[in-house]
C-alpha cells in the first residue's frame, strides 16, 4: 500500500529531527558538566518527547 502525503510529510519532520539531534550531540563535547546537565534536564521536560510520539504512533 502507497503511503499517503502526509506520512511521507511526517517522515520528512522525523528527518529533520534527527538532523537536529546530530547536531546537538556534535556540541555535547564543548559543554561544562554544569552545562550537560542543564541541557539534559531540559531535554527531559520537554512536551512532546519522542516516548509521546512513540507511544501514539503504536496506539491502536
Amino acid at each position: 500500500m502507497p503511503l499517503s502525503g502526509e506520512a511521507i510529510r511526517l517522515m520528512n519532520y522525523l528527518d529533520d529531527v534527527a538532523v537536529t539531534l546530530r547536531r546537538v550531540l556534535a556540541a555535547v563535547p564543548n559543554l561544562s558538566p554544569e552545562e550537560r546537565a542543564r541541557v539534559a534536564e531540559h531535554l527531559q521536560q520537554t512536551r512532546p518527547n519522542v516516548e509521546d510520539v512513540a507511544q501514539a504512533l503504536s496506539a491502536r
